[in-house]
């Protein structure tokens, strides 16, 4: 499963993780080694009338207004939001 949020279109950031070392000299600095900032996805189940559909949010996302009125059923759900999300 791609961890990509369906609404937003949120994905991993690249960072680094470097472990604070205090050794003296420059060949014992501080290691910087690679890594993906994932963001929180959730998955959600919407219930529509014609079925419920599962999504994979971010928590980010769902606490927006815009989310809430669709989960309400205040709004319909977008088409795009039923894609699944594919690297």
């Amino acid at each position: 499963m791609a961890k990509i949020c369906q609404v937003s279109g949120k994905r991993g950031n690249n960072a680094k993780h470097i472990r604070n070392t205090h050794s003296q000299g420059w060949k014992y600095r501080a290691p910087k080694k690679n890594r993906i900032q994932s963001p929180n996805l959730q998955t959600i189940r919407l219930k529509t009338p014609s079925g419920t559909f599962r999504l994979t949010v971010a928590t980010s996302v769902i606490k927006s207004p815009e989310f809430n009125m669709v989960a309400c059923g205040l709004k319909p759900i977008p088409r795009e939001w039923l894609k699944k999300a594919t690297y």
